[in-house]
């Protein structure tokens, strides 16, 4: 019986998700990818484990996570009943609606319909009795904000959610939301979107959003799908992503194009005494809107290492100059 490490709150950061009163780790774990019933589930499990005994509270889950869609849920849910079920209030488990999951016109997007099936179909799959975290998975352009604003506030007020949050909303539209649920007195408190070195999206605009609603940001694809690691610093190897045609993120071009870049990073990052990887994630902690940066593992020694920025979160002047002078 798996039994969690003693220590595990002694040296993992936390941060105050904006002003409200729930703190979650600055790295999360992320289910979206090597959690589908393609994986090992003792893999899933190891992983699991290593993250809570290494103080990581905060699983990141979704509908559509797998492949196939659902299974890591499912997955999730069995490991949960068999192994952290004792565990479940220190714990932060989330879960969102919003991309295709089953067939007709209920089965995407953010209808009423939609949202609050699916987050019924998600506590079914998990087996938990509501999650720490609900999201909006993408804005709806079909559907009235203030429809999908009423679903996700009905999950909270039947006790199928404590927090709300969104993802993929483009500054204005966090901004029309965000009205919407302070008129409704909705707990929403975070936003996930895409953030890395190599997509800076959310500094022209919605960090100062979310800054000024005080919210928070919880980043997803911190190492731009591998590329910030030291896995493309000589050539693209036969076995990445970079090679497979379902990685929409990560192209051969693209690396090709970014390469060098990549190397001066890594430059950078050497002179910190931090492997690329470990850089890449201290930086995305240093903008003052994020509080959390969402990690993948397929591996527990993968989990280790990226647990390892925290060792040096610091940036001199002198190093964000640099940076992003590599960048431009």
């Amino acid at each position: 019986m798996y039994q969690a490490n003693e220590a595990r709150y002694d040296s993992m950061v936390y941060n105050r998700v904006g002003k409200s009163g729930l703190k979650i780790p600055a790295l999360s774990l992320g289910l979206w990818h090597n959690f589908g019933d393609t994986d090992l589930i003792e893999n899933q499990r190891a992983i699991l484990h290593r993250a809570f005994d290494l103080g990581i509270t905060h699983f990141d889950l979704a509908n559509n996570y797998g492949p196939e869609a659902g299974s890591a849920e499912k997955n999730f849910g069995r490991i949960f009943k068999e192994d952290f079920k004792s565990y479940r209030d220190e714990l932060i488990i989330s879960s969102k609606a919003g991309y295709h999951m089953w067939s007709g016109p209920y089965g995407e997007w953010g209808s009423r319909k939609y949202i609050i099936s699916s987050a019924d179909q998600s506590l079914k799959r998990t087996g938990l009795d509501y999650f720490d975290i609900f999201y909006s998975h993408r804005p709806d352009p079909e559907t009235p904000f203030e429809e999908t604003a009423l679903a996700l506030d009905q999950l909270v007020k039947s006790g199928k959610a404590l927090y709300i949050g969104i993802s993929n909303y483009s500054a204005e539209q966090t901004r029309e939301i965000g009205k919407i649920f302070k008129e409704l007195k909705t707990p929403f408190i975070i936003h996930q979107p895409r953030y890395n070195m190599m997509d800076r999206w959310i500094e022209e605009g919605l960090t100062d959003e979310l800054l000024e609603q005080g919210k928070s940001a919880i980043v997803f694809s911190p190492l731009a799908q591998g590329l910030l690691t030291n896995r493309y610093l000589h050539g693209i190897p036969e076995d990445s992503r970079a090679r497979r045609s379902d990685s929409p993120f990560l192209t051969e071009d693209r690396v090709e194009e970014t390469l060098a870049k990549v190397k001066k990073l890594n430059d950078v990052a050497e002179k910190r005494g931090q492997t690329l990887a470990e850089m890449a994630l201290a930086w995305n902690l240093q903008n003052p809107a994020v509080a959390s940066v969402l990690i993948g593992a397929s591996r527990v020694s993968q989990l280790e290492d990226n647990v390892k920025a925290l060792n040096n979160l610091d940036f001199s002047k002198e190093e964000l100059t640099t940076i992003d002078n590599v960048l431009k």
